[in-house]
């Protein structure tokens, strides 16, 4: 039987458009409910966009403790990329604000392009994010159409590959460190190849050790309690 109060991690696939407190949330409600407990802690190793899918790591009791070691493993991710247009949040969040013909674009263009973006690299976070500056969310000055010059953040990129190419559409996959933008990796994509690039899908399948592979559906989560006997089942 597992006791959540010590402490216990769940790998979760988060569904798309849930944010990655919606999960935490109806995990910590499900255990409050079924476990008859006013209160528990939960909580989860590293923010996944709600138009994003995929691994989310989430710790309960005394494994809240862990969040810090789990965030700080490389995480990778297979995406999409839309090539010849470009949006204010860098994915699919914004309407599209500028296009561009991409027909002259080659897969060997495609590649050097990766190659380029791969290892320690500056990146710019997204306006549309949560990271603080000035004492504010970046989405808040967004929101208000304040003029900001975002600063630029150093991150390591140990593979970016080219799957597939079905233009404009570009599949990769990547494995990066902990805080390293998908979207901003899209965005730098796209302008180095002097044109635009958005993210148009996103999963991640790997924290660490841990694998997409292992992690269960919120759904299965739920059933996996008894109404009768109000104790957790393992599945």
């Amino acid at each position: 039987m597992i006791n959540y109060i010590e402490g216990h991690t769940l790998l979760i696939n988060k569904p798309l458009r849930w944010t990655s407190f919606d999960v935490v949330k109806k995990i910590r409600n499900t255990l409050r409910s079924a476990l008859q407990l006013k209160k528990i802690k939960v909580g989860h190793a590293g923010t996944l966009d709600p138009l994003a899918d995929g691994l989310l790591i989430v710790c309960t009791g005394k494994f809240t403790k862990r969040i810090n070691e789990f965030q700080a493993q490389e995480k990778e991710y297979s995406a999409e990329f839309t090539l010849g247009a470009t949006t204010p949040s860098f994915d699919l969040e914004t309407e599209v604000n500028e296009t561009f013909d991409y027909n002259h674009i080659t897969e060997d263009m495609l590649k050097i392009t990766a190659e380029s973006l791969t290892g320690n690299i500056l990146q710019t976070p997204p306006i549309y994010s949560a990271i603080k500056q000035d004492g504010k969310r970046l989405y808040e000055h967004a929101r208000k159409g304040e003029d900001i010059k975002i600063k630029e953040r150093m991150v390591h990129v140990s593979k970016f590959e080219i799957i597939k190419v079905e233009m404009p559409k570009v599949y990769v996959r990547i494995v990066s460190s902990k805080g390293t933008y998908i979207r901003s990796l899209a965005q730098a994509f796209g302008k180095k190849l002097n044109n635009g690039a958005h993210l148009s899908q996103l999963t991640r399948t790997r924290i660490g050790k841990f694998e997409l592979s292992q992690a269960i559906e919120i759904q299965e989560f739920i059933d996996s309690f008894s109404v009768t006997n109000n104790r957790a089942t393992e599945y």
